[in-house]
């Protein structure tokens, strides 16, 4: 390859770059847990029994382990009920298969994770408990065929008056692994990484609960040197969301949500996202705010920073690659909202059909315009006239509204609808369609496209409907 061709192809090569040292750091990582001795957490006194309290004997399995200096634990088949377990450096948490946490429903039971003074994270009591929580520890994992039951734990006195603990939680860790187990049930996120780096989390399923994998880094503090790979998410939320997280792959994975496939609603850089499948609507229902008969999937990447709050940053060299998405609400939302910005996005070989709620939109709301969106080689079919009315009565109304009106306000948390059915645009300073078709099934008063101050416009092999049918 020429230096002039290394110049052109920068994204796709600094991608690859990227790709090869992940896969570097994860296949030569080691815990050294694994290769030292055993402990069965049956000779610490667990039951496993499904009606017993197992937490003092389960947390002594690993105080003896981690004193020895590391090794793992180790699991059996059974139904172990429990409050918080601490997992230690230079631990193995090893769930056989048929062996299953089953998180308590006495919420004393359950301790939290105290994140670092000054950061803009939940501050409402407990929201920072988890049924397997480690804090500031190395070399950890968790790896087997087991079971983590979250139990669907409820905290009335919870955020939104519903959520319970979560089902794993990191805290200042690093060097974490977790490797084929399922997360069932959580009381609030699966797998809530904070402030924790050099993660890797490879074959998981998780079924029902909020969101699969939570990242909540902070400023000069992101969560660094993520991979999800070979990983399974049928969520009740987000599957993959947060914010200031730096150097992620998400790769060859299945997304099935009630809310939105992957969402960063914060400061993120060098995201790839390849080999994937999103799709709706949700297995399980949105539990949030007590709507829980919507399981309508709003979105595929939905890239929104301060969204959910002011954090200041910008989204940058985010690469998606070779996506497969069905019966989403929209298969892309980006919106630049004050104080964050927006920078590169390049999106190649995406295929979505299906889209039922709202066009691909491109939007900045702050003074500075999205820097660059490339989209190539990429086909979206669209249900047109709307789609499937939402089972949320303010969110039909609301449709209508903006159709009547013409008028376009700034998003709220979530995708809307838009004047146009197929792409929206706003104030972006480099957008560029490559080899890209947009359909629609049926009859749409609506224009296909719309664009306002988009400052440098490439359309090459850029094909829509010639008429309405």
């Amino acid at each position: 390859m020429t230096k002039t061709d290394l110049i052109t192809n920068w994204p796709v090569v600094h991608g690859f770059v990227f790709l090869l040292a992940l896969l570097f750091t994860f296949d030569s990582y080691c815990i050294c847990a694994e290769q030292g001795p055993v402990y069965n957490v049956r000779n610490y006194g667990a039951r496993g029994d499904g009606s017993t309290l197992d937490t003092q004997a389960l947390n002594n399995a690993i105080d003896a382990c981690s004193s020895a200096g590391g090794g793992q634990v180790l699991v059996p088949v059974g139904k172990y009920v429990t409050g918080t377990v601490h997992l230690k450096s230079n631990v193995t948490f090893q769930l056989d298969a048929g062996a299953e946490l089953v998180g308590t429903t006495d919420l004393n039971q359950y301790e939290s994770f105290t994140p670092p003074d000054g950061c803009m994270l939940p501050t409402i009591a407990n929201w920072h408990r988890a049924l397997v929580l480690a804090n500031g520890a190395e070399n950890i994992a968790i790896t087997g065929q087991g079971v983590i039951n979250g139990s669907n734990v409820v905290d009335a006195e919870g955020e939104e008056g519903v959520r319970g603990p979560h089902a794993v939680l990191f805290g200042n860790c690093k060097n974490v692994r977790l490797r084929d187990i399922s997360v069932h049930n959580a009381g609030n996120y699966a797998i809530l990484l904070e402030f924790t780096s050099d993660v890797e989390i490879r074959g998981i399923k998780v079924l029902g609960g909020y969101d699969g994998v939570h990242f909540r880094g902070w400023i000069n503090n992101p969560c660094r040197n993520v991979t999800i790979s070979d990983c399974e998410f049928y969520t009740g939320d987000d599957c993959i969301a947060g914010w200031h997280w730096q150097d992620t792959l998400v790769d060859r994975c299945v997304l099935n949500s009630a809310s939105n496939g992957i969402r960063l609603f914060g400061p993120a850089k060098h995201v790839i996202v390849h080999d994937c499948l999103f799709f709706g609507p949700g297995r399980y229902a949105w539990r949030t705010m007590g709507l829980n008969s919507r399981k309508n999937m709003t979105s595929g990447l939905c890239i929104q920073p301060s969204a959910w709050g002011a954090t200041e940053g910008t989204v940058d060299d985010v690469q998606v690659s070779d996506v497969v998405m069905r019966d989403v609400g929209t298969p892309l939302h980006l919106a630049a909202v004050s104080p964050s910005t927006i920078g590169r996005i390049t999106i190649d070989r995406l295929t979505a059909t299906g889209i039922y709620r709202a066009a691909a939109s491109i939007e900045s709301w702050v003074a500075e315009p999205i820097a660059r969106v490339d989209i190539r080689d990429s086909s979206l079919n669209f249900v047109g006239g709307f789609g499937p009315v939402w089972s949320d009565p303010a969110e039909a109304a609301m449709s209508y509204l903006t159709k009547e009106s013409g008028k376009v306000e700034p998003p709220g948390v979530n995708p809307r609808p838009l004047p146009a059915w197929g792409m929206y645009a706003r104030p972006v300073a480099s957008l560029n369609l490559s080899d890209v078709r947009i359909e629609v099934d049926n009859d749409d008063d609506r224009p296909a496209i719309i664009m306002n101050d988009v400052e440098s416009l490439m359309l090459d092999n850029f094909t829509i409907p010639t008429v309405h049918r």
